[in-house]
């Protein structure tokens, strides 16, 4: 599925369930805790996840770890994204040689509960989104919303290393399974460019929602 979406220089690994066996580094393991057995799943394929993709570069599995906003710590030299939902987790690293940053996050294709999208949408995506779901009503618009926001936050961190509101980028759906992220508060400046502009993909398949944000590296 994240193959369809992010092809090379990106690698990527998904998963639909949690039936590998998965041994943790220590380092890892101590994050769990004691973590219900759902949670310990959950983390423990999406780590899976990520040495797969990594050894897609050539890398050597090594712990992930999150940073100080819960961002995973990838190896020098390297960017990359996890994400998880019920029924799917993926993971997409590239070499920073090649690509900035990149943000991943999926979804079910279901509606957001009650209350959430006014809390996370414009007043302006909340109209784009009553129109594509007139039209097109077998995507849950309103979730691949929140998706698109949490890929672009995922792929503006890093870089900006400030928080991003939902409420500070303006993001357009388009039916051809591509979106922009506009941010609407000061962007960071990279190679004298500021970053102010995201653009992504999105997939609607087997009931889920993947969307994701890869930005080049400066040439």
């Amino acid at each position: 599925m994240i193959a369809d979406v992010l092809g090379a220089p990106v690698s990527t690994a998904e998963r639909f369930d949690d039936s590998a066996d998965v041994a943790l580094f220590p380092e890892e393991e101590a994050l769990l805790g004691r973590a219900v057995a759902s949670r310990r799943a959950e983390f423990s394929t999406a780590r899976l996840c990520a040495r797969e993709a990594l050894g897609g570069l050539g890398v050597p599995p090594v712990p992930v770890l999150p940073g100080p906003k819960r961002e995973p710590l990838w190896p020098d030299g390297v960017v990359g994204s996890i994400t998880h939902c019920a029924g799917y987790r993926a993971c997409a690293v590239a070499r920073v040689s090649d690509l900035l940053t990149v943000g991943i996050d999926a979804e079910p294709n279901a509606p957001t509960p009650d209350g959430v999208l006014g809390a996370v949408a414009l007043p302006a995506e909340i109209a784009r989104g009553e129109a594509l779901s007139a039209a097109h009503p077998d995507v849950s618009w309103d979730r691949l919303l929140f998706s698109a926001k949490e890929s672009t936050y995922k792929a503006w961190y890093p870089v900006a290393r400030r928080w991003l509101g939902f409420e500070d980028a303006d993001i357009v759906l388009r039916p051809d399974g591509t979106f922009t992220s506009r941010v609407l508060v000061e962007p960071p400046v990279v190679g004298g460019v500021p970053l102010d502009v995201f653009h992504g993909r999105w997939l609607c398949r087997d009931g889920l929602l993947l969307t994701t944000v890869a930005v080049p590296a400066a040439a």
